[in-house]
C-alpha cells in the first residue's frame, strides 16, 4: 500500500503561469493545477519548463505553453479549456487536473464528466490528448479507489493517451515534498517529467 505524505492543506493558492511559447511549428499545452504550475519553486524548475528544455535538446519542434493554475479543479478547467484551445491552437494537450477535486471530496461522477468534456474539446480541435492520472491518500477509503479509476476510464472512453500517476516515484518520499507536505520540491520535478514523458513521447513521433 502506498503511503502518502500528510496533506496539511486542502486549499491551494491561485496562481497563473503561462510559459512563453518560443517560435515553434507546434504547441504543447499543459493544462493542470499547482502540481504543474510550479507552486513554491522557481518556475524554470517546474516539470513543464524542464519539458521545454528536453524538447529543445531532442530537437523536437514544439513549444510548451503552461496554462496551469494553482487551486484549479476539473470544473474550473472545463470552463476555460475552449479559450485556451482557441488562443494556442495546440497539437498536444496534457491534462493534469483532478487532484483538487479529490482532496476536497468532490463527486467522482462530476470529475469524470468534467475530464470527459475537456478531452472532447481538445480532440474536436484536432489535438492529441495525454490525460495524467492523480491519486489521493488511501485513507479516503472507497472514494480513493473510485477516484483513481476515473482517469483510466476517461482515457479509454476517448482513446486518449494516459499516464497512470503524475507523482509516481515521488508520493511515497516525504523528502521530495515542500513543508506543506503537498507540493513537490524542485528536486522532484525531473521525476514528474519522466512520468509524463512516458505517455507524451509516443505522441510526438
Amino acid at each position: 500500500m502506498l503511503r502518502f505524505p500528510i496533506f496539511s492543506s486542502l486549499l491551494l493558492a491561485g496562481l497563473l503561469l503561462l510559459a512563453p511559447a518560443a517560435q515553434a511549428a507546434r504547441t504543447i499545452l499543459v493544462f493542470g493545477d499547482s502540481l504543474s504550475a510550479g507552486y513554491g519553486i522557481r518556475q524554470d524548475a517546474s516539470w513543464p519548463a524542464l519539458l521545454a528544455r528536453r524538447l529543445q535538446e531532442k530537437k523536437l519542434d514544439y513549444s510548451v505553453v503552461n496554462a496551469s493554475i494553482s487551486g484549479e479543479t476539473s470544473a474550473g478547467g472545463r470552463t476555460r479549456i475552449a479559450a485556451a484551445l482557441k488562443k494556442y491552437a495546440p497539437q498536444v494537450v496534457i491534462i493534469a487536473l483532478g487532484a483538487n477535486d479529490g482532496l476536497r471530496g468532490l463527486p467522482v461522477a462530476q470529475l469524470r464528466a468534467n475530464l470527459s468534456a475537456i478531452v472532447s474539446s481538445a480532440q474536436k480541435n484536432k489535438a492529441q490528448v495525454l490525460l495524467v492520472g492523480q491519486r489521493i491518500p488511501p485513507n479516503y477509503g472507497a472514494y480513493a479507489t473510485e477516484f483513481e479509476k476515473t482517469f483510466g476510464a476517461v482515457a479509454a472512453a476517448h482513446q486518449a493517451a494516459l499516464v497512470d500517476f503524475l507523482l509516481a516515484g515521488v508520493a511515497t518520499k516525504p523528502q521530495l515534498f515542500q513543508a506543506d507536505n503537498l507540493h513537490p520540491t524542485a528536486a522532484a520535478q525531473p521525476q514528474l517529467l519522466d512520468n509524463v514523458w512516458q505517455g507524451l513521447a509516443p505522441l510526438l513521433e
